[in-house]
């Protein structure tokens, strides 16, 4: 089976191979030559999804079997769900004070992560209530009619401060409900197995046929 994740961040797409079955081979967008830029404009993170999907679906070569998008939301108890939709690009939107860390400019994409995370630490000054949940959306399409979504969830907390170099994103300020150390210090073995993306893509293969 061949399948095209609508993604060519390399973090992603490396977590996404090593968690995929023997006899399913994904393909980057830049693998079959998709290099647009896709346009989030969803309001959910399962809208945005679906966008990415078909967008590439209507793309790709005929020898393919389906394509795979996912979005992924930050969900912070004490900001009443945020950054959630807006969690990659949560660094470049105004705080509650009007400022912003970054608004203008590209930026690469290391740098990203770190605005992002410090936005957080930022946010959550003082705030006793640092409960948090990741959650990823998962669209698979295949040509049939029915769209297919499955979901993935970890609950955890923020962190005082950054721990750790593994991982990307929000992984050295995020710790997972029973352990005491981030994502960004867990061994990649481990966190593919308890990750959101982990357990969207488990709910995926459940429903491959492979």
């Amino acid at each position: 089976m061949r399948l095209v994740f609508a993604s060519n961040n390399a973090h992603k797409l490396a977590e996404v191979r090593e968690m995929m079955p023997a006899g399913i081979e994904i393909l980057s967008l830049h693998e079959i030559g998709f290099e647009q830029e896709i346009a989030e404009t969803g309001s959910t993170l399962e809208e945005n999804s679906l966008i990415k999907a078909q967008t590439v679906w209507n793309h790709v070569p005929k020898d393919i079997d389906g394509v795979f998008a996912d979005d992924t939301g930050l969900e912070i108890d004490a900001l009443d769900g945020a950054p959630g939709v807006f969690t990659a690009r949560w660094y470049s939107i105004p705080d509650s004070t009007g400022q912003c860390t970054a608004c203008t400019g590209a930026l690469p994409e290391q740098e990203i992560f770190r605005l992002n995370r410090l936005k957080a630490l930022r946010e959550l000054e003082g705030k006793q209530n640092r409960k948090c949940r990741f959650r990823t959306v998962i669209t698979l399409l295949t040509g049939k009619p029915e769209t297919i979504q499955v979901e993935g969830v970890v609950r955890g907390r923020i962190a005082e401060e950054e721990h750790g170099k593994g991982g990307f994103g929000y992984d050295p300020v995020f710790i997972p409900d029973g352990y005491d150390k981030t994502f960004g210090e867990l061994p990649a073995e481990l966190k593919n197995t308890i990750s959101h993306r982990a357990k969207a893509l488990e709910e995926l293969v459940k429903l491959l046929d492979c």
